[in-house]
């Protein structure tokens, strides 16, 4: 795939990372934007990637935890938590759209999400660990969600300070 195909990632503070997304109609071809949404991911590189981040105001994640060449992308339209349980994890959590800040975020362990696949056929998926975070994170910025909103105010004005300084200093590179 050529960068041609590769779309832009929306950094903080883009105000439509914090707008909610529009369901994706029934009938609404997303093929071709999930395959530029996995090329976009895959090259940043990253593991779970939302509409929303590329100014698509629309339902749609694409996920994928392989950390090698063996692909196993997971496309999720219309995603919805149906199921999470009491039990909590932390885990450090980063963002495509926040480049290099890292903070340990707390969430349920164990989600149960129900979507639809590419062909509009009902699914639901389980997941904990790393699933369960990356579905809960990427279906937090359809809804305008950040993982720094999981932080302090303390913590997250001092990410976020960091990460203006951090692309302010890469302008002038």
């Amino acid at each position: 795939m050529t960068d041609a195909t590769l779309l832009p990632i929306l950094l903080v503070p883009d105000p439509r990372l914090r707008a909610k997304a529009k369901p994706v109609a029934a009938g609404d071809d997303v093929r071709a934007l999930s395959e530029t949404m996995l090329a976009t991911m895959y090259a940043a590189p990253g593991i779970g990637l939302a509409a929303p981040q590329v100014g698509e105001m629309r339902r749609l994640v694409v996920i994928d935890l392989q950390r090698d060449d063996t692909r196993s992308p997971i496309v999720l339209v219309n995603p919805e938590i149906i199921a999470e349980s009491g039990e909590q994890a932390t885990r450090e959590e980063g963002c495509l759209s926040l480049p290099g800040q890292y903070a340990e975020v707390t969430r349920p362990a164990r989600v149960k999400v129900r979507y639809r696949d590419l062909t509009g056929a009902k699914r639901e998926i389980e997941g904990d660990g790393l699933l369960a975070a990356c579905l809960q994170h990427e279906i937090d910025h359809l809804n305008g969600v950040l993982f720094v909103d999981y932080l302090s105010a303390l913590k997250r004005n001092m990410l976020l300070r960091k990460l203006a300084k951090d692309l302010k200093s890469k302008e002038r590179e």
